[in-house]
């Protein structure tokens, strides 16, 4: 069975920074992508960065620059550095298997999660 974990959210005030993980199992790690998504309270959920099998990191306009996603295939995990934080990238942050090297469906349980609040 495959397994997302997600940690490290929390309470941070703009401008901070968190850095968070997802840990997997249940799945050959180095073969997949891995992205991670948000959902802000009443709106849809939105993709927020992407890493390849290959390593090669993709980011949301209202991220880049801000955001860094890494992956440790030997930990079997992902991390997202979120820097200067606004009060706009409050949300539950999942993270979920994105087929076709992050250009195709997400597959996540979408039901735990980390929550990121922002906030002074």
């Amino acid at each position: 069975e495959v397994q997302l974990v997600e940690s490290g959210g929390g309470l941070v005030r703009p401008g901070g920074s968190l850095t968070l993980s997802c840990a997997a199992s249940g799945v050959t790690f180095d073969d997949v992508a891995i992205g991670w998504f948000r959902q802000a309270p009443g709106k849809e959920r939105e993709g927020v960065s992407c890493i390849t099998s290959s390593d090669s990191p993709s980011y949301a306009g209202a991220v880049k620059g801000r955001f860094t996603i890494s992956r440790d295939n030997v930990k079997k995990t992902v991390f997202l550095q979120m820097s200067s934080l606004k009060p706009e990238d409050t949300a539950v942050y999942y993270c979920a298997i994105v087929t076709k090297e992050c250009r195709g469906d997400a597959y996540g349980s979408w039901d735990q999660g980390t929550q990121v609040t922002v906030s002074s």
